[in-house]
């Protein structure tokens, strides 16, 4: 089984080179499973529930979030109904919505969780504790994890401690993608940061000017998304959906 696994979606940009990007893999048969973070998909901020829907007719089977879930207050009733969307299951027992589910293929069950890093991010509970709980719940042999966080040590040290526990761990937030994609020791595919969905002529998705006036001024400025030169940043992993473990993982770019 062959899964895409997409980095944070910034915009409308992201929206489309994904919609145009993930056609193309599928005619081509190179993917089975999509699976995007769609962390920025509303122009920058957390989606709407209007823009949750549109990505999945654009060919997304489950969708993760991060940091930004709850930008869009009409999104959090939505989160309660919709199984296809994870956020980071580390929140507050009483946020809404779900870190961990299950999405039936023709192939088999796979799970998916999401989980947000603690270094330079606001507080949350451990995500190797929170971890460790869900997998004691998954009954699944594929599982793949959406680590949300800013230090690459600790997105690291995850994969490692998960290494052989889960298919796949690939590390998402800071949308610059990392060359550092490995099947670890046990099996486990791994990659510190799957990358942007979105402008890479742009300042992590956005305008380059405004945010270069911000660190030479220190003077606000309104960050809008740049829409140049979109592309679809990844990993497409191959599964052995009979045992979970990961054959191989292979970091993409493409451009519409």
């Amino acid at each position: 089984m062959k899964i895409l696994f997409t980095g944070d979606m910034v915009g409308s940009p992201g929206r489309q080179v994904f919609q145009r990007v993930t056609e193309r893999l599928r005619e081509k048969g190179r993917v089975d499973l999509i699976i995007a973070n769609a962390e920025n998909g509303a122009g920058g901020r957390g989606p709407s529930p209007e823009i949750a829907e549109a990505l999945f007719a654009a060919g997304a089977d489950a969708l993760t979030l991060g940091d930004h879930t709850f930008d869009d207050k009409t999104l959090i009733p939505f989160l309660d109904t919709e199984p296809r969307i994870v956020r980071p299951a580390n929140l507050p027992p009483r946020a809404a919505g779900r870190g961990m589910t299950v999405i039936e293929t023709a192939e088999g069950p796979v799970c998916i969780i999401s989980l947000i890093g603690r270094v330079f991010m606001d507080p949350a509970d451990c995500p190797f504790r929170t971890a460790d709980k869900l997998l004691n719940l998954c009954n699944t042999k594929t599982v793949l994890v959406d680590f949300h966080a800013e230090a690459t040590s600790e997105k690291i040290a995850l994969g490692r401690y998960l290494d052989g526990r889960v298919t796949g761990l690939f590390g998402t937030h800071t949308h610059v993608q990392t060359s550092d994609e490995a099947i670890l020791p046990n099996g486990t595919a791994y990659i510190t940061d799957l990358g942007m969905t979105g402008p890479k002529d742009s300042v992590i998705g956005r305008e380059v000017e405004p945010v270069v006036q911000r660190f030479i001024t220190g003077m606000p400025q309104k960050f809008d998304v740049s829409k140049k030169d979109p592309a679809l940043e990844g990993v497409i992993v191959d599964v052995d959906i009979a045992t979970g473990k990961a054959c191989s993982i292979e970091r993409i770019r493409e451009r519409a």
